[in-house]
């Protein structure tokens, strides 16, 4: 495992010139080496100056060697092999099996992306012919295709260390839209980025693209990140983390000379209806499987259920007890960092203050350590609160308990903007459902029936987004082929000749790209 403790600028390992930061194993407290040193002012002029001279050349790739890049970097993250995983688990305290499945996901969606960069749909291309005997007026030649937006700062998130960091998400689909790409690691796993950000260095080179196209920077504080997007190179942003962090880069982005879109995911409760007829029918069921998605992984997702609303009544007590007799014997899990398990902390304590605690996990036996906690309010209560209403990030959640119908549908008006919403029902709570299912619409960007909000599968329908806060732009998702589209603008030609026509619109059309022609879809 070859660490240097260096960024990644122009295909070269460059020493940063800031104080230097390390990891820290938060199942025992140990710093783990090496350090690594943020990049100054200069240092991120350096890798968008590259990138900037990048973009040019490589945004006019063929949609072949786009995907191969795209392949040839999943190749390379498989072969950095168990040292990959090994570095994860120290940085991460994350179990083997969850770090392995999240780096075959990551190949995965790169290779996806692969897919969809060669099937050339993203382009969108659009041909209305010229019509120049046309009355009463003629119509010129008219072209459209997407194009990429320029070079995209990354911020890897701190609980998917693979998955939506360096060469996550948000990265695979920048690449595929034809976007050089300059990530600023998360503090919490330097070294595992690192040694991803040396498998896309090297991918690069095997490709024969520009260095400038990645690059990998390291930093404490706000001096990278703030310098990243007030660069009038960077053309857009993708980022997942906190709601005050998303906050912060897009009133920077928006007071920019030239504003530019932040791609920010933030914050969501993912609620969970428990709907009266499959409470009544199967309320023991439910109640295993909730606390088996809340306590997943410490409760560190995104997508976890940190809200649960139900009609009072016999039927919701009895879940209540099963859920916590469930609950009492599940073990504490240790959490990513030291600052998120105090972040826990504080906000299971603000709950706590403001609503009954129902049960608790097994007691911490190590630092660092989430103890699962389920705690219950009625409707009025949560409703007249905003405290209640905040996402607790960990194996935290709150019971809302409704009086009627009524109370259940105003609280779902009530609700801020999720990236999941869910609905637990039986063929007797359809009509229950049908009422709430416009509402949620406007509130979510995933909406699942009788299942759990974990696990989110990358694959051509899905959206990982929503209404703010859930993510500061409600047209997008993260997660999935459509993510692409963040990163692309389209142009129109107007009566250019051939020899000018960029590829995807020659009129031979010489790619074999489907296309829209004259009104008609080409298959």
């Amino acid at each position: 495992m070859n660490l240097t403790g260096k960024m990644l600028i122009g295909g070269q390992s460059i020493s940063g010139k800031r104080e230097a930061q390390h990891a820290i194993n938060p199942s025992t407290g140990q710093t783990l080496q090496p350090g690594y040193a943020g990049g100054d002012q200069a240092q991120v002029e350096q890798a968008c100056a590259l990138a900037w001279a990048a973009f040019d050349s490589y945004r006019e790739t063929t949609p072949a060697q786009r995907a191969q890049l795209l392949e040839t970097i999943a190749g390379e993250i498989e072969a950095l092999g168990d040292a990959l995983i090994e570095r994860a688990m120290l940085e991460t305290g994350l179990p083997q099996a969850r770090l392995q499945g999240e780096r075959a996901r990551s190949c995965g969606q790169l290779r996806t992306f692969a897919r969809t960069v060669r099937a050339g749909e993203w382009l969108d291309v659009r041909v209305d012919q010229a019509q120049p005997a046309r009355q009463p007026l003629p119509r010129a030649d008219l072209r459209q295709r997407q194009i990429p937006l320029g070079p995209v700062a990354v911020f890897g998130a701190s609980n998917f260390p693979l998955a939506f960091s360096v060469a996550g998400g948000d990265t695979a689909s920048a690449l595929a839209a034809g976007c050089p790409v300059i990530v600023k690691a998360h503090s919490a796993h330097p070294g595992t980025s690192e040694l991803v950000g040396q498998a896309i260095v090297r991918a690069l080179e095997q490709c024969g693209l520009p260095a400038g196209v990645f690059a990998l920077l390291f930093g404490s504080g706000r001096e990278v990140g703030q310098a990243l997007v007030n660069d009038a190179r960077i053309k857009a942003v993708g980022f997942t983390g906190s709601r005050a962090g998303g906050l912060a880069l897009c009133q920077s982005a928006q007071q920019r000379a030239e504003p530019i879109p932040v791609y920010a995911e933030m914050s969501s409760t993912n609620p969970v209806f428990l709907l009266p007829a499959a409470l009544q029918a199967r309320g023991g069921v439910l109640a295993q499987g909730f606390v088996g998605s809340l306590t997943q992984g410490a409760g560190q997702f995104c997508t976890n259920p940190g809200l649960l609303v139900a009609l009072q009544g016999p039927a919701l007590e009895q879940f209540v007890a099963s859920a916590a007799d469930l609950l009492q014997h599940s073990a504490a899990q240790t959490m990513l960092t030291p600052g998120i398990w105090a972040a826990y902390q504080d906000g299971v304590d603000s709950l706590s203050r403001h609503a009954s605690t129902v049960a608790k996990g097994v007691l911490p036996t190590g630092p660092n350590q989430c103890q699962p906690q389920l705690l219950r309010v009625r409707a009025a209560e949560y409703l007249a609160n905003p405290a209640l209403q905040a996402e607790v990030f960990g194996a935290a959640a709150l019971i809302v308990q409704c009086s009627d119908e009524v109370e259940l549908l105003q609280l779902a008006e009530a609700l801020e903007g999720q990236l999941t919403a869910t609905l637990q029902l039986d063929d007797d709570d359809i009509a229950l459902a049908r009422r709430l299912l416009p509402v949620l619409e406007r509130k979510a960007g995933r909406i699942l029936v009788n299942g759990w909000p974990t696990g989110v599968e990358v694959c051509d329908a899905m959206v990982h987004g929503g209404p703010f806060p859930a993510t500061s732009d409600v047209r997008s998702t993260s997660v999935g082929t459509a993510a692409i589209q963040r990163f692309l603008r389209p142009v129109c030609y107007q009566d250019l000749p051939d020899a000018l026509l960029p590829t995807a619109l020659k009129h031979a059309n010489p790619q074999g790209l489907p296309r829209l022609l004259d009104g008609v879809r080409e298959a």
